[in-house]
């Protein structure tokens, strides 16, 4: 299976603000859309300014404006309309496909073992299957192997989190991916398809 990061280049791991941050990509896309400029610099100075996503302190809202703004701009303009206009349970999925545009490490799991577990007919993911993962990247991305233990664990939590906030996950068992025919027809545009990210059999379960 092809990889991401077929170069080796180090992995971006700063993902751990938030899971799929829906809710303030809703937010942020609001204020992206009313903008002549269509700048996701001024979207993130707005959403720290007005403290738009309600952050407890001003670390935390730059923080998490920033990710959040960093996962949307993955996104074409017209990816964009299809987002706000889907289902919410299909924005959860487009966010979850953001996460694996905007990070290889989160891309490869989606495609390497969340599908490939998928396809196979052993939905079953659990943390042995996390770790297994990532040490087998270990051996190209050494970045991985000198990471803190409790870094290792709050990276892995939070893919978790993001599976399941997608409903990608449920009790331990992947879950195929329901997206319209649009949402579909969308992520496969994408070279290589984006549809590798998501647990389905493609094309047979889009829904019409």
């Amino acid at each position: 299976m092809t990889s991401q990061n077929s170069g080796h280049d180090r992995y971006a791991l700063s993902f751990t603000s938030g899971a799929l941050l829906t809710r303030e990509a809703d937010i942020a896309l609001l204020l992206y859309m009313d903008m002549e400029s269509r700048d996701w610099n001024a979207v993130r100075v707005r959403l720290v300014e007005e403290n738009r996503l309600q952050s407890r302190t001003r670390s935390s809202a730059d923080r998490i404006a920033r990710e959040t703004v960093q996962r949307l701009a993955v996104f074409t303009d017209c990816e964009l309309e299809t987002l706000s206009e889907a289902s919410p349970s299909e924005r959860n999925l487009l966010m979850w496909v953001a996460a694996c545009r905007r990070y290889a490490f989160i891309g490869e799991f989606a495609e390497e073992v969340v599908r490939e577990r998928y396809l196979l007919l052993t939905p079953a993911l659990g943390y042995d299957e996390f770790d297994s993962f990532a040490n087998g990247k270990a051996l190209w991305h050494p970045e991985l192997v000198h990471l803190k233990e409790s870094t290792r664990k709050k990276l892995r939590a939070t893919v978790f989190q993001m599976l399941t906030e997608a409903g990608l996950l449920v009790g331990g068992q992947i879950q195929q991916a329901m997206v319209s025919e649009r949402v579909y027809d969308v992520l496969d545009k994408r070279e290589p398809s984006d549809i590798r990210f998501l647990p389905m059999r493609a094309p047979m379960e889009a829904i019409v």
